[in-house]
């Protein structure tokens, strides 16, 4: 059993979403992991995979098939270059065969042996199971779940959502924003200072700087690429690009020929209120239309809620502090990550569990957190400041047209980031001690409002938008 990182909050992967992308992709390694362990894999004659509930409901969408074979064939998703992921899948589709884990050739027919099953397994709305045939007859199966930001678990080894993690190796255990407090408070330290010090348990100094930092490049490149790529989406409902335009229309006429040049430019642009609405918008988008094209960007918690922190980062980083660098990178992405965590300990970041307030809602909330302490907000007001955020996302429902991460889960990233920055300054601006709703009660209330959603409204489908809007309509 192992603590919640940082980096397992902030994982870099490929688009377009973290439980239905991700997950399977990671699912797919463990079980090549699996059968090498059981001595299987060289036996391997014939293999299936059955997509239960909402990977099923969505997963076309949602490409969780493409990655299921990506993981099959031993792609690594931080690393495969997203160019050659459409050669790939061609190949399989193609040949009806995969090169399993990059060592064995069988023959694999995506769809005859990826089946779709509409029926909910019931430990968890993704499910998936891995069957194979050996050479001797011999049948082995395998079922995991993916719950949300990337995270995989098997029903064996958790028997809820909530307990995949135990934070036994770090100095200071955190389950609760009350918890978080008072090691703040007792050790007096920020809330960066304290992550940072149970980081250090598990990675040397150099190797945190060098993740964090690995990271935020990812989202800075994610954002540049956004910025920079016109044309219309996939997936059928022929939604064009926007971050294009918007950033045609806001950026100066200064020349650069890299993202860190880029950033430069923008710090000399004018910031009059709208044009920071705009720039905030834009920087959103573009991650988000990025992840819509299997792009590679941070989980953050999520996939499809991904644009959020970069965001409102980038916000900081060319509208409030142009002196600021690597530190305050840091220090946003340590506040950021850890926040993230006390909502997947108390609540879920799942939409399939909880409908979009866990995506969008705890992005927004780990940001406005992040955000106030950049902006010298105390440990209670960087607390209050992501209950904020939560408060006003509680209820959101996920119902994405054609079960694709794009309408409205693309606007709603833009939205997310400009709440987020709004309830750092709220924050900012309040007596901690005339706090009404502490950050724990919001989590948990999170929580109960997910256990009382309709199913419909959680990223199958089935209700909503999704079935208001039909793909004929777009």
């Amino acid at each position: 059993m192992e603590c919640i990182s940082v980096f397992d909050m902030l994982k870099i992967g490929v688009g377009p979403s973290s439980s239905h992308t991700l997950g399977p992709w990671r699912a797919a390694e463990l079980f090549l992991k699996e059968l090498k362990e059981r001595q299987l894999f060289n036996q391997v004659q014939n293999l299936t995979v059955d997509l239960f509930g909402s990977l099923s409901l969505t997963g076309i969408g949602h490409a969780t098939d493409l990655a299921v074979m990506l993981g099959l064939s031993g792609a690594d998703p931080e690393y495969v270059p997203v160019e050659n992921i459409g050669a790939i899948i061609a190949e399989i589709n193609t040949t009806k065969s995969l090169i399993l884990g990059a060592e064995l050739p069988i023959t694999f027919d995506p769809k005859v042996q990826i089946v779709f099953n509409k029926n909910f397994l019931p430990f968890h709305a993704n499910g998936m199971t891995f069957t194979v045939e050996t050479k001797t007859g011999a049948i082995y199966t395998s079922t995991f779940y993916s719950i949300g930001g990337g995270f995989v678990v098997k029903e064996e080894s958790a028997s809820n959502e909530k307990n995949d993690e135990i934070k036994a190796s770090f100095p200071y255990p955190i389950d609760k924003a009350t918890e978080l407090l008072a090691y703040c408070k007792e050790q007096n330290m920020t809330v960066s200072q304290l992550v940072y010090e149970n980081e250090k348990s598990l990675r040397s100094e150099d190797e945190i700087h060098h993740e964090l930092m690995r990271v935020w490049n990812t989202m800075l490149e994610c954002m540049y690429i956004g910025c920079h790529t016109e044309g219309v989406l996939p997936g059928g409902l022929n939604v064009r690009r926007r971050a294009y335009d918007s950033h045609q229309n806001l950026k100066s006429d200064l020349p650069y020929s890299t993202p860190q040049e880029w950033l430069g430019t923008i710090r000399k642009t004018k910031v009059y209120f709208r044009q920071i609405l705009k720039w905030v918008s834009c920087f959103a988008l573009a991650v988000n239309e990025v992840n819509a094209s299997l792009g590679r960007v941070v989980t953050a918690p999520t996939n499809g809620s991904a644009g959020v922190i970069p965001a409102v980062l980038m916000y900081y980083l060319v509208i409030e502090n142009h002196k600021a660098g690597e530190k305050e990178i840091k220090q946003f992405l340590l506040v950021a990550g850890e926040i993230g965590s006390i909502f997947k300990k108390g609540a879920t970041i799942s939409a399939a569990m909880g409908g979009c307030q866990a995506e969008i809602g705890v992005s927004s909330a780990m940001a406005a957190g992040a955000l106030c302490e950049l902006m010298g907000g105390c440990p209670e007001q960087v607390m209050m400041a992501a209950e904020i955020a939560m408060e006003h996302h509680l209820g959101l429902t996920c119902d994405p047209i054609g079960g694709l991460v794009q309408i409205p889960c693309i606007e709603r990233n833009a939205m997310g980031a400009i709440k987020a920055i709004n309830a750092a300054e709220l924050a900012l601006d309040t007596d901690p001690k005339n706090a009404k709703v502490p950050l724990d009660k919001v989590v948990s209330t999170m929580w109960e409002t997910a256990k009382d959603m309709n199913n419909k409204y959680k990223e199958t489908s089935e209700g909503g938008l999704a079935v208001a809007v039909n793909l004929a309509d777009c």
